[in-house]
């Protein structure tokens, strides 16, 4: 009885010392929407805004050089607005998980009302940039939703589903910005500081959602886990069906940009890679990164094992 004491107290006092880390450094590099969007700092749409790594544009031979770069900022929107959505769904979450433990550890409650409250200003930081890009951009551009929606029917998982899936939402930012965007000299630097920006509060968000996931998942069986990823997967279908109108979205309002439509064969093929490539973007890169992985291995090696035989569906 004496050990398993020392041992929780030990692992409170971790756990204390990761969020007061935590908080420190999101505290370090807070930033204003003002200072990053607006005025004159402006879009360059002489640039693309993301790398091919995740657009996949040139797969879609039938698109010339204008038409590609066109329809790449069409997805840079789409990107920051995806993005947007989530975070309407992560932002209640995050407030239901804090709210029973309140009275519990400072640090704690400090560092995840921080989470939430960075998570509210990129989403306001979006819609600005939406605000932004309409300024010039020839033709409206249609997202998936309405958020609200979008939220009710991913809130109504169980919690540890949820967090799962926010937490591979958070390494799929990580992942984007160091491995594609951050020493990519091509994109509008306009642009590309919006994603760094992000990404630095995100970084912070990766390791207190990893500390929610291990929380919610301490004491449950191997059944109530499996359980659990059976909804991560059913919260993944769902996106992915978003995905795909999400790319019939692109499409039209591609071939409203450069004043022409495609071809039926051609509608064709740009669905089939445009999905897939918005699968590998949103969820396929976080299913597979390796921190997420990690920590679902932490609580079952199985399910890990099963998430890594699906994972090649989205990539």
């Amino acid at each position: 009885m004496l050990g398993e004491m020392i041992k929780t107290a030990k692992l409170n006092t971790n756990a204390s010392s990761a969020f007061a880390e935590t908080l420190a450094i999101s505290q370090r590099v807070n930033w204003r929407i003002e200072d990053i969007i607006g005025g004159d700092k402006t879009l360059d749409f002489t640039k693309p805004f993301m790398p091919e790594s995740l657009a996949r544009i040139g797969k879609l031979s039938f698109l010339n050089t204008e038409e590609r770069l066109v329809l790449n900022q069409i997805k840079g929107h789409t990107y920051l607005q995806i993005f947007g959505l989530v975070e309407e769904f992560i932002l209640p979450f995050v407030l239901d998980h804090i709210r029973p433990s309140l009275d519990q550890n400072d640090f704690r409650v400090r560092a995840f009302l921080q989470f939430a409250s960075e998570e509210a200003k990129h989403i306001q930081l979006f819609k600005t940039f939406t605000e932004e890009f309409h300024k010039t951009f020839p033709s409206r551009c249609e997202v998936i939703g309405p958020a609200s929606e979008v939220a009710k029917k991913i809130l109504a998982h169980q919690p540890l589903a949820v967090a799962l899936v926010i937490l591979q939402l958070e390494w799929m930012t990580q992942r984007h910005f160091i491995e594609s965007v951050k020493d990519n000299q091509r994109l509008d630097a306009q642009f590309k500081s919006l994603l760094k920006y992000h990404w630095l509060e995100e970084a912070q968000h990766a390791k207190l959602d990893t500390l929610m996931v291990e929380a919610l998942a301490d004491g449950m069986t191997e059944n109530e886990i499996e359980k659990a990823v059976d909804e991560f997967l059913e919260i993944a279908a769902f996106l992915d069906e978003g995905l795909r109108q999400q790319t019939v979205f692109d499409l039209q309002a591609m071939e409203h940009a450069v004043g022409y439509d495609l071809s039926e064969s051609e509608r064709e093929d740009f669905i089939v890679i445009q999905h897939q490539a918005n699968r590998w973007t949103y969820l396929g890169s976080g299913m597979t990164h390796p921190r997420f992985l990690a920590t679902l291995g932490k609580l079952s090696p199985a399910q890990r094992q099963r998430i890594e035989g699906i994972a090649p569906v989205f990539c």
